[in-house]
């Protein structure tokens, strides 16, 4: 070989060592990374604990507890006792001498009034002053009571309005804010006791219902009044004394004496 051939081919023999060692190098590197990576291994699964796997573990069902309803009571409870009103500051009427038409059979209206009333003619009665207020429009008699002077009726004698027996507003006195119907008891007597006096009898059966429904109702004495004590009007006439008829049935409540009693009670004058 000649000094210009082996000067050409020295490069090319270097070359090819280069790349030699550089495949040798590469192989030697995948060489130990692949070792590496299965020493890791080894390792790894050598430090891990063995697995066991247990059957599962089935639970046995607990019991349900047995459903009792509550008893509902069927019975209904006692009744609560009401408060009772406060005891009234009037004597207790006797019930001996009550007539039972003077008792209704239906609760009590709250009367807190008693008017006095003359029927302003020389006669009638419970039925022919019903008629007169029939023909004024009125829906029935409009006092709860008529007492007679003998003429249509008993002297004395005490009628009992419809109105009364269903415990219904009066339709005698329209004053005020109509007070006197709606609250007031109306009893009429009959006569016109601006030209007449009413007769004795009249004025013992006034006093005795007076006293009754003062008693039975919690009625005070200065509640018991004229017509004209109420409005303007004439009613129940100059022959009348309310006042006195007052004073005689608030007497009779304060002592407890009976209302039935004729010597206690003195004509009206």
């Amino acid at each position: 070989m000649t000094h210009s051939a082996h000067t050409k081919s020295s490069p090319r023999l270097a070359a090819s060592l280069a790349w030699t060692e550089l495949h040798r190098g590469a192989a030697r590197a995948v060489i130990l990374v692949m070792a590496i990576l299965a020493g890791c291994q080894m390792n790894s699964d050598a430090d891990l604990p063995p697995v066991r796997l247990s059957p599962p573990v089935v639970l046995a069902p607990q019991p349900v507890p047995a459903y009792h309803p509550t008893a509902i009571a069927t019975e209904r409870p006692l009744p609560q006792a009401l408060p009772q009103p406060a005891a009234s500051h009037l004597a207790p009427e006797p019930t001996a001498g009550v007539p039972a038409s003077w008792v209704p059979n239906v609760p009590a209206n709250h009367w807190t009034w008693i008017i006095i009333h003359h029927s302003d003619s020389a006669y009638g009665s419970a039925a022919i002053i019903d008629k007169w207020h029939r023909d004024r429009g009125f829906d029935e008699l409009g006092y709860h009571f008529v007492i007679g002077n003998g003429t249509n009726s008993g002297d004395g004698q005490i009628e009992v309005g419809p109105r009364w027996t269903k415990q219904k507003w009066g339709a005698h006195d329209n004053a005020l804010d109509n007070r006197y119907n709606t609250s007031g008891i109306g009893i009429c007597l009959v006569g016109n006791f601006n030209d007449t006096r009413p007769t004795p009898k009249q004025i013992h059966s006034l006093v005795r219902l007076v006293v009754y429904l003062m008693r039975k109702y919690d009625i005070p004495a200065d509640r018991i009044l004229g017509h004209g004590e109420t409005k303007v009007t004439q009613c129940p006439g100059r022959y009348l004394n309310v006042a006195s008829i007052r004073n005689q049935a608030e007497r009779i409540v304060a002592e407890g004496k009976s209302s039935d009693s004729p010597d206690q009670y003195a004509e009206s004058r």
